[in-house]
């Protein structure tokens, strides 16, 4: 990381300089500047959020993300990564080719008056966590990040960019963010738990967070990983090798006890996961999240959790049995919300041969 600043603002020009390329874009010519960490938490401008939402560009920056961001940088100054930022600039910009290359050259230098507003018309929550991990770690003052930078023609065009640069903005699903997050020692710890579990390998969604009607898997990662959050209940980012086991035969003792689950085993059998979702409601989060935290119960305060999960088979599984109705059924439709969830731990835990309610138990934990 480098601690020797690249000189981008002049004073005595009142100017600030950027390598930058250019480029048209719906008839209008914009650029895209390499800019430093110093010069955004310096010089990039916030919306005055007391300003009615009418009378601004951005939305409100929402401050618990912000530490988040920047202690991302901080925690990760050798692989962190940025997407470009977008800003509006309501002053003169003038661009200057490269040395050798004539007036329309795409490379060059942007010159931007430093008396120019600079209003963020996306990435203002990347700009507030630079700034904060820059206020902390000055030697983050030369890191850079692109920046798409267009002549600012007033509130309206700067709501209709905010607008459109958010409209088909899609979030990926968390069980693709599972997948791709090798940062999170959790999110390693499931796909690999995954692996192991043999009725979780080859049957588990790792792209969407639901199950296609005809897909082959069974569960999504997503919903696998809830529910080991619930069985384990984790109070640090670390996942202790003792805790890595009981999970792993938590969930061989469920597949052991599923008759249902054990079906996907049997290469002799030809039922599909399409005909047990369509017929069980073990097939669904819901239900895995219900049985991960009848689990954390289990495993808590029994030593012999895994006899009382033979209990499971004695479960009635089927979607139009009566005792899934105000749980996590309606109607006889599914319906999520963790209510029904806990309502749902409750039934499996009682006819595991339990006597603790979810909440009996929650007042135990809070005073121990």
């Amino acid at each position: 990381m480098s601690r020797v600043l690249t000189r981008e603002t002049d004073k005595e020009t009142g100017t600030m300089s950027f390598d930058a390329v250019r480029g048209v874009q719906a008839g209008r010519e914009f650029y895209v500047a390499m800019v430093s960490f110093k010069t955004i938490s310096e010089h990039f401008k916030f919306d005055d959020p007391s300003i009615a939402s009418e009378q601004r560009a951005q939305r409100r920056v929402r401050e618990n993300r912000v530490p988040q961001i920047a202690n991302y940088i901080i925690q990760n100054p050798d692989n962190y990564v940025f997407s470009s930022i977008t800003v509006s600039v309501g002053g003169k910009m003038t661009f200057q080719p490269s040395p050798g290359l004539r007036e329309l050259g795409r490379t060059g230098t942007l010159h931007i008056s430093m008396d120019s507003p600079l209003l963020i018309n996306d990435g203002q929550h990347r700009c507030a966590g630079i700034k904060e991990a820059y206020s902390k770690h000055k030697e983050f003052q030369n890191e850079k990040v692109s920046v798409v930078l267009f002549s600012d023609k007033g509130l309206h065009r700067s709501q209709q960019m905010f607008a459109d640069l958010n409209k088909h903005a899609v979030k990926p699903t968390k069980s693709l963010g599972l997948l791709y997050d090798h940062r999170d020692t959790f999110a390693r710890f499931i796909v690999a738990l995954v692996n192991d579990i043999d009725v979780f390998h080859g049957r588990t969604e790792t792209e969407r967070a639901s199950i296609a009607h005809r897909s082959k898997n069974f569960f999504t990662l997503n919903g696998i990983a809830d529910a080991t959050r619930y069985l384990l209940k984790l109070k640090t980012k670390s996942i202790p090798p003792e805790k890595q086991k009981l999970a792993k035969e938590f969930w061989d003792t469920v597949t052991k006890n599923m008759p249902d689950w054990q079906l996907l085993l049997d290469k002799t059998n030809d039922v599909s996961p399409a005909d047990l979702r369509d017929r069980y409601v073990h097939a669904y989060t819901n239900i895995l999240n219900a049985i991960g935290l009848a689990g954390h119960v289990l495993v808590t305060q029994h030593v012999d959790w895994k006899n009382m999960l033979k209990n499971l088979k004695n479960i009635p599984w089927e979607r139009d049995d009566p005792i899934w109705e105000g749980k996590i059924m309606i109607d006889g439709k599914m319906i999520k919300n963790k209510v029904g969830i806990k309502k749902a731990a409750d039934l499996i835990l009682n006819k595991c041969g339990s006597n603790t309610t979810l909440d009996e138990f929650e007042k135990l934990e809070a005073k121990t």
